[in-house]
């Protein structure tokens, strides 16, 4: 089982800094943006993406405090749900957004 950041298959490396190869469209920003902290698992050869480490860490801290019973189950799973709602909407507005403005 191997962990690495998401990217392109044509995807060369690039100095931190450094604009990309398509850093003047708005839709490859966007997109980027998006998917700036994604993580892929292979395991058994199958791809699994997993969300970004700082929502793993808010739904790990989620579990925790169902699990010692500080928040009672329900609310926690309210909440993660909630949370995961509004990261996607999130992440939608932003690839609309670059859309929109690649159109324009």
């Amino acid at each position: 089982m191997t962990a690495s950041p998401v990217t392109s298959p044509d995807a060369r490396p690039v100095e931190p800094g450094a604009p990309g190869p398509d850093a003047k469209l708005p839709g490859a920003a966007a997109e980027h943006a998006v998917a700036h902290n994604a993580v892929t698992l292979d395991v058994f050869g199958a791809r699994l993406e997993l969300l970004p480490p700082e929502q793993l860490a808010f739904i790990a801290g989620l579990g925790a405090l169902a699990a010692f019973e500080i928040l009672e189950w329900p609310v926690a799973l309210v909440l993660a749900v909630g949370h995961q709602l509004a990261h996607s909407h999130h992440g939608r507005v932003l690839r609309e957004f670059g859309e929109a403005l690649e159109e324009a």
